[in-house]
């Protein structure tokens, strides 16, 4: 009888222990879930940070893991669709057991995504899109490190207009919360020197010509366009531009930092601006680090990595950080308790220092300016934004 009682208070205690057990965390593994879009319009984007998470990954474990746990990192295709990123989520939480979200692509995927998560204590960590709504409002479970559209503009766009002596600036933008960021931004950024948009111009997402708001804008002397544009707006409007001999001077967000823009626009695309936050690795950069770095992606993937190998590749070396000062007790609780006081400090791709505390979600709003000059991204700027604490490197 009393082995009976033993036994069947053991069995009791493991079934509590394992009721009670961090899902996505076992002694020897950390599952992490991703979604990104890997058949869609963004689908290169999303192959690429893909690829550079499983880089990330890969070093990680052949480093012995975060406290001896390998990480294991299941991805998911939504299409850029937010109806398949629920099913995405839905598997990833539920059936996968996945203990954190991980670099999440697109805005409306997350918005449509973090429900399913919340509902069972899954932290949305790091999502690859510049949406305020990726930290607000705050939920403890919301972690974000881009600097929104709108910082970026309302930094950006005075800065730029000062340098320039701009008298007259006007905007061309998508028709669509991403658009609707920027102009908010770019008006933000204005009013605090004085300004106004002198010219707005809009487009539906989808749309090929551009020539008729380009007229627009040259007949309006603008002298700068903020462009509320992705990579083929960004392409289409300065090509259309230079061939109406109109040369004002262009300003597009982080939306527009990919090397896309010059590999597909060629030298039309020479002399446009853009906010990023950290370096397009090319294989024949000046920092040895980036080159290494770049080198060894190429070598394992046999492709050239771009800024979102690098977004994918520093979501997960950020996580593993954060992770690992948890210790061994890794949960939820134990994760948040970290970020909390968390600094990340700039590493060879040069992002700016992002803090996080109890309260505060997004890691950095510093964001600064690139040009491409002769077919490739330059930096010319150091950081600007309140969290501006890092200097650019050349």
């Amino acid at each position: 009888m009393k082995l009976k009682t033993a036994l069947t208070l053991t069995a009791l205690a493991l079934a509590a222990s394992v009721a009670g057990a961090q899902q996505g965390v076992s002694k020897d593994e950390i599952v992490l879930g991703s979604i990104q879009d890997l058949s869609g319009p963004l689908a290169g984007f999303g192959k690429q940070a893909r690829l550079g998470m499983l880089l990330a990954v890969d070093e990680v474990n052949e480093q012995g893991g975060i406290n001896g746990r390998k990480i294991k990192l299941i991805v998911e295709d939504s299409g850029y669709d937010p109806k398949k990123a629920v099913l995405a989520a839905q598997k990833l939480v539920n059936q996968d057991k996945i203990f954190m979200m991980v670099g999440h692509i697109g805005t409306a995927q997350n918005m449509a995504a973090m429900p399913v998560q919340f509902e069972k204590n899954v932290i949305n960590f790091f999502p690859i899109t510049a949406a305020r709504e990726m930290y607000e409002p705050f939920n403890r479970l919301k972690y974000s490190y881009a600097a929104t559209y709108y910082d970026q503009m309302r930094n950006a766009v005075p800065k730029l207009v000062k340098e320039k002596g701009i008298k007259k600036v006007c905007t061309l933008y998508q028709d669509d919360d991403f658009g609707l960021e920027v102009l908010r931004g770019g008006e933000a950024g204005l009013k605090s020197i004085g300004m106004e948009f002198a010219e707005r111009t809009s487009y539906k997402r989808g749309a090929t010509d551009f020539s008729s708001q380009v007229q627009k804008l040259q007949a309006g002397g603008c002298e700068m366009v903020v462009l509320g544009t992705i990579i083929r707006e960004t392409i289409g409007t300065i090509g259309t531009a230079r061939k109406l001999g109109y040369n004002p001077v262009f300003l597009g967000s982080s939306a527009a930092y990919t090397d896309l823009i010059h590999k597909l626009g060629g030298k039309a695309m020479d002399g446009l601006y853009a906010t990023m936050t950290v370096q397009n690795p090319y294989l024949d950069e000046a920092s040895q680090p980036i080159r290494f770095w770049a080198s060894k992606y190429k070598t394992k993937f046999n492709e050239d990595p771009t800024v979102f190998s690098v977004y994918g590749y520093t979501i997960i070396t950020s996580f593993a950080t954060a992770a690992g000062r948890a210790g061994k007790d890794l949960n939820t609780n134990s994760f948040i308790k970290v970020m909390n006081s968390m600094t990340i400090q700039p590493d060879f791709f040069g992002g700016a220092v992002q803090t996080f505390t109890a309260t505060k979600r997004l890691g950095s709003d510093a964001s600064r300016l690139s040009q491409i000059q002769d077919g490739k991204w330059k930096t010319v700027s150091d950081y600007f934004g309140s969290t501006a604490a890092a200097p650019a490197k050349k």
